[in-house]
């Protein structure tokens, strides 16, 4: 899979962490920065996340500042992307199946790295189920155009 990656400075490590965790998957990663601790701004990196997923440069995008929410909120005013703020496995799981997200968001303050590991694990191997959950997710693309 090819995945695009991006941070700002709080979520720096992480990102630098996932960057290696995925290319040693197997993956081709595809990182927009940040590229250090120094204060930069989030939506400057989940646009461009959001951006390369949407066109279909790469498959899913994977964005981190300090709470996962900035860059989530962001990423989703890029029309075609679903973004998901995680928490949990669970909630990895049901992004993927019941709403077919197409970016994963994840907070270097609040949770654990052996959490993002695990949550973008179940996000990247988990399929969209469809069927009822079609019909809802072209009900958000109409009110978006996303």
């Amino acid at each position: 899979m090819k995945i695009s990656v991006g941070a700002d400075h709080r979520g720096f490590i992480y990102k630098e962490r996932i960057k290696e965790l995925l290319s040693k998957q197997g993956h081709e990663v595809i990182d927009f920065g940040t590229y250090s601790e120094e204060s930069t701004d989030y939506p400057d990196y989940s646009v461009k996340v959001g951006e390369s997923v949407a066109s279909k440069e790469t498959d899913f995008g994977v964005l981190v500042c300090g709470s996962g929410i900035g860059v989530s909120i962001t990423a989703n005013k890029v029309k075609g992307v679903r973004a998901v703020n995680i928490c949990s496995e669970q909630t990895a799981e049901m992004g993927r199946k019941h709403n077919n997200a197409n970016v994963i968001t994840f907070g270097q303050d609040v949770i654990a790295f052996d959490l993002v590991e695990r949550a973008l694990n179940v996000f990247l191997t988990t399929e969209f189920e469809g069927g009822r959950h079609e019909r809802r997710i072209e009900k958000i693309t109409e009110l978006t155009g996303k």
